[in-house]
């Protein structure tokens, strides 16, 4: 009898024995709010509205060096992009591809509106003045 007892407290502590050890091999409290912290300032959301919506900071952006200067990849949340020309002639930036225009409009020293196909982008800029 004294077996079946022991066996039953082997069996029962092996069980208790997993959940314990699956607790200590994940991520510390520490690892995961460092990497939060790079996610956030990595984070490249600019506003941008589609159609008449208002502007939300629902866009992406990203930067890649082309054959003919800065290419900016502009993505939506539901998966259309954009892709604008960076120029160095003060305009600002002009559509990379596709038939239509972009139109720049300054915001102020800080930012321009970028308005493309019925969508419309706030981007950071450099405003010099005239």
């Amino acid at each position: 009898m004294s077996t079946r007892i022991s066996k039953r407290i082997l069996a029962v502590a092996a069980l208790l024995s997993l959940p314990l050890a699956a607790c200590g091999r994940g991520p510390s409290s520490a690892d995961v709010e460092a990497k939060q912290r790079a996610e956030t300032s990595s984070d490249t959301r600019i506003a941008c509205a589609q159609g008449g919506a208002a502007f939300a900071s629902t866009c992406t952006i990203e930067q890649a060096q082309g054959k003919d200067g800065l290419i900016l990849t502009i993505r939506h949340p539901d998966g259309a992009f954009r892709r604008l020309l960076v120029t160095q002639d003060g305009r600002g930036v002009i559509a990379a591809d596709g038939a239509e225009v972009a139109k720049v409009t300054i915001l102020g020293g800080d930012g321009i509106e970028v308005a493309l196909g019925g969508n419309r982008y706030h981007l950071p800029a450099t405003v010099k003045a005239s």
